[in-house]
């Protein structure tokens, strides 16, 4: 079939301006919206009310982190589910956190080889092909997924921020990002020579591991070395003083975390044709540690989705989650809730388009992670959820957003609970070998 192409001509502007002039107050919405923008025009007082920070179940987690000019929401979201634990089990402070930097220089490293591989395997591939093309996109960036914090705990452990503070590098990462991502793109050109002209195995592993050195010293200057060996100190809630001497980050993570990370599972709900409900999902090229976790997702219905998240919070623990944050929400209200702004009465359009329309036609895909600390519960059916962020203390209640169930429906993609609280049936689900995703697919985005 032959589409017509025709242009806007004169006869149609017309039609435009008189259909403008024929709308009722069409100059006082003008007015409105040229002065005051989109969002306050068509926003809801009547959402903030409804969204008011009380909920039946409501875990004190202590204070909210702050990530800064970085982008490592999936990296303080996972860390802080596991602070709310120490704090409940040894009463550390309320401001105690885990190391966000030591997490972060073992994940830019293992980033670098992990890309070194795959520039590798797509060697033989043209510039032009598009996985190619993805890969040199952004060779590394700050994001990330839930199971590739646990490859870095697996391998490296955790320490406390007192072991391995923050640096300017990590809470403003532009800077070493763009230069680090430069090192890749260049060691990208040599790797693909190399390949070209037929260097053998251990030419190009000798290399790489030149490469990885480099990234190495890159990332000791940037962020200072990680700790081998470290001693913890703290004050308790009762102002008892606890001395741990001679600790390793494994033994750290033994000792003051100690979670069977393998019980842990990611869920989405990605209700787009190519994925049935109730199988396994994984992304291609997508990772960091090379032979380590997999990124695995079990695809279930919201239902289900929303169910699990309820049952670990009744048993107390909070839950890791992946959203599009950036949709409906008040950043510095801290609401998300899909009636905080009317934009589709505003201009009298329709803007209305189903999840899975969002998902396949670019409108969203998962931004942000956050941790799920309370849900308010009504004839045992959830309304709004309590929300940690890691954006500082400044925005929503001291750093808590209330987002409304509606919100989480159409805008949260992933939630990682114990594998215990699924159905029998879905726990049977994980066992299996997973369909292989695009490296562009929506649910292989990094938080």
């Amino acid at each position: 079939m032959t589409l017509l192409t025709k242009a806007i001509d004169t006869t149609q502007l017309t039609k435009f301006k008189n259909s403008l002039k024929n709308r009722p107050n069409h100059e006082v919405i003008e007015r409105a919206v040229t002065k005051n923008g989109i969002l306050a025009t068509s926003a809801d007082y009547r959402s903030e009310v409804k969204m008011d920070p009380v909920f039946s179940i409501d875990l004190d987690t202590g204070d909210v982190a702050n990530q800064k000019q970085s982008g490592r929401c999936w990296m303080f979201a996972a860390l802080n589910t596991m602070r709310h634990d120490i704090k409940n089990k040894f009463k550390v402070p309320k401001d105690f956190e885990l190391s966000q930097n030591y997490t972060y220089f073992w994940d830019k490293l293992e980033k670098a080889n992990y890309f070194y591989e795959n520039v590798l395997k797509t060697a033989d591939l043209p510039t032009s092909d598009r996985k190619v093309s993805w890969l040199m996109t952004t060779p590394q960036q700050d994001g990330g997924q839930w199971d590739m914090i646990v490859a870095i705990i697996q391998k490296y452990g955790v320490v406390p921020q007192s072991a391995m503070p923050e640096t300017y590098n990590s809470s403003k990462s532009n800077e070493f990002n763009s230069t680090f991502n430069l090192k890749l793109r260049k060691d990208a050109v040599k790797l693909r020579q190399l390949v070209a002209k037929h260097a053998s195995d251990v030419q190009i592993e000798a290399e790489k591991n030149k490469m990885l050195d480099d990234a190495y010293r890159m990332l000791a200057y940037s962020f200072g070395e990680p700790p081998v060996k470290f001693d913890f100190a703290y004050r308790d809630a009762e102002k008892a003083y606890h001395l741990d001497r001679n600790l390793t980050p494994q033994t750290f993570f033994e000792k003051y975390v100690g979670w069977n990370l393998d019980d842990y599972v990611s869920i989405i709900n990605g209700p787009t044709q190519d994925k049935p409900y109730n199988h396994m999902y994984t992304v291609d090229m997508l990772g960091n540690v090379v032979s380590g976790r997999q990124i695995r997702h079990l695809n279930v219905d919201m239902k289900t989705f929303r169910q699990v998240a309820v049952d670990q919070l009744k048993a107390g623990e909070s839950v890791w989650f992946g959203c599009d944050v950036g949709q409906e929400s008040d950043r510095q209200k801290g609401i998300m809730d899909t009636k905080l702004y009317h934009k589709d009465e505003l201009f009298d359009v329709d803007l209305g388009m189903s999840k899975a329309e969002r998902l396949d036609y670019g409108e969203s895909l998962m931004t942000h992670a956050m941790v799920l600390t309370g849900v308010d519960l009504v004839d045992n059916q959830p309304t709004k959820w309590k929300v940690e962020n890691s954006w500082g203390k400044k925005v929503g209640t001291n750093g808590f957003f209330v987002m409304s169930n509606d919100w989480m429906n159409e805008f949260c993609y992933q939630v990682v609970v114990n594998k215990k609280y699924l159905p029998t049936a879905l726990q049977d689900v994980l066992k299996e070998e997973p369909k292989v995703l695009s490296p562009w697919d929506p649910m292989g985005s990094l938080a």
